[in-house]
């Protein structure tokens, strides 16, 4: 696993994440930071489902891509901030039940670009069903803080 640069990163991603006005839209949370890996946690609600009752997978790819990046963030210099280049992303099973847990994780850490992951998990009847799996690079931007 890799390791934090700055000591103070899960403030620093936590109050990044209370800045992504996305996440309060959606309730989403942010229970879990550690040195590369994050965890958010989404209650499925009526504004975030689609046509047949399953949570959008536009929702889904937002809490996968935002667990990963932050996952990303939580290694980087206190004076970078990263940014989400590309991502790919399989929908494997429906997002049903009564909360969504997305787990991002660094795979590989770069000084410019870092390699994550992330897995949505749809959690019903305390069961988890795997639903979503995603692969991101994050780009580094040093010197350049968030608004």
């Amino acid at each position: 696993m890799p390791h934090a640069i700055d000591p103070d990163f899960a403030i620093r991603v936590r109050e990044s994440f209370e800045r992504q006005n996305v996440m309060h839209l959606i309730r989403a949370t942010l229970p879990v930071v550690e040195p590369g890996r994050a965890e958010i946690h989404l209650p499925h609600w009526e504004g975030v489902e689609q046509q047949h009752g399953f949570v959008h997978g536009g929702v889904v790819g937002t809490i996968a891509d935002s667990a990963a990046g932050y996952a990303a963030m939580s290694i980087v210099p206190d004076n970078a901030s990263v940014l989400t280049v590309e991502y790919k992303m399989n929908l494997m099973a429906p997002a049903d039940g009564e909360k969504l847990i997305a787990r991002g994780e660094v795979i590989r850490p770069g000084r410019t670009l870092i390699v994550t992951k992330a897995e949505v998990f749809a959690v019903k009847d305390g069961k988890e069903t795997l639903c979503a799996l995603m692969q991101q690079t994050i780009m580094v931007m040093h010197g350049k803080t968030e608004k």
